[in-house]
């Protein structure tokens, strides 16, 4: 009776090790099917790719960057991903260097950014790019570790500008120049380029101004120069919102027809302004693309490794582009761009 008795223990013992065993391999999704991606009649499981995570880094708010923005959300749809979009809410370094650091803690694959400050935001940068696949656009920061810039080539913009300056003054004149920060790269750029076609011909550029992203100052900013240079000939922003600003003080003060904006960017009341013959002429970049390529650059670099990283440019820019918009043209514009915002 001991002898019956003892062996069903060992029984139970052996039949309750051999289950304990069985459940934890199913617990692990354990068995050579799983280890092969097969269910259990041998057919093909679906398998949990990594989610990437991947973010689009702006330098404020403004029109300019919800038409970047709907870039972001087409290669989104396109590759089936998410991109977040994030913005410094007053537009300084300060708030983009935060922005930028607690991404890279958080574990982000790749991250795309327009650079506000580019030589004091390289330690920033390179900290960031140790973690994650980095890569700016619109305004570039070319002595950090960023892999690739993607946008416009804003020295030539900044020609194309100053072409469009020098049909306006043929015979010469003065000019002054409005933006949020000088230091940025883009504006560096743009402001070399223009400098160097006008010089050349009599065109005097009387006064510089910077407003810090700061909406009021910098139509404050155009009313002070206006002012201050009443033979002023021709008003040009840099930056996007700097257009309706100097648009704004222009027909205040009743200077409509005597100075006369050459701006950027495709603002709406830019737009307005040139349909209605206060402006000139704008020089508009491509956001959209901006968006839409940042965004599959980020997911490439994020997948495809050493294979991606073997396809960026010797040079490492890719070229969006420029158009100039006047009055000729911009009806064709505005519809080109309801289309890119749908």
């Amino acid at each position: 009776m001991k002898d019956k008795n003892r062996f069903w223990k060992l029984a139970f013992a052996a039949f309750a090790v051999v289950s304990m065993t069985w459940i934890a391999g199913c617990a692990q999704g354990g068995g050579d099917d799983a280890a092969k991606g097969h269910d259990g009649d041998g057919k093909s499981a679906p398998t949990t790719a990594k989610v990437v995570k991947l973010a689009f880094v702006t330098s404020g708010t403004s029109e300019f960057w919800r038409i970047a923005g709907a870039g972001v959300h087409k290669y989104e749809q396109e590759a089936k991903i998410q991109v977040d979009i994030k913005a410094p809410p007053n537009g300084t370094p300060e708030e983009q260097n935060q922005i930028l650091e607690s991404l890279a803690s958080q574990g982000y694959d790749a991250v795309a950014v327009t650079v506000l400050a580019p030589n004091d935001q390289v330690a920033v940068l390179n900290r960031v790019a140790e973690k994650v696949k980095l890569i700016t656009f619109d305004s570039d920061a070319p002595k950090s570790n960023r892999l690739l810039y993607i946008g416009t080539n804003n020295y030539e913009a900044g020609k194309a500008l100053g072409n469009e300056i020098v049909k306006i003054l043929p015979n010469g004149g003065k000019m002054a120049v409005f933006v949020g920060m000088f230091a940025v790269d883009n504006a560096t750029q743009r402001l070399k380029g223009i400098q160097d076609v006008v010089t050349a011909h009599n065109i005097q550029i009387v006064d510089k101004r910077e407003d810090n992203a700061d909406r009021a100052k910098a139509r404050a900013n155009v009313e002070d120069i206006i002012n201050a240079h009443p033979d002023l000939n021709v008003a040009t922003g840099l930056w996007s919102y700097n257009g309706p600003a100097i648009i704004a003080a222009v027909e205040a003060l009743g200077k409509k027809g005597k100075v006369i904006p050459a701006v950027f960017d495709e603002e709406d009341a830019t737009l307005s302004g040139i349909e209605n013959g206060t402006v000139a002429c704008t020089v508009v970049q491509k956001p959209f693309q901006f968006g839409y390529l940042s965004s599959k650059w980020m997911h490439e670099l994020a997948t495809k490794g050493d294979a991606a990283m073997a396809t960026i440019p010797r040079d490492k820019m890719v070229d969006t582009g420029v158009d100039v918009i006047r009055k000729e043209n911009v009806a064709e514009f505005k519809a080109k761009l309801v289309e890119l915002k749908k």
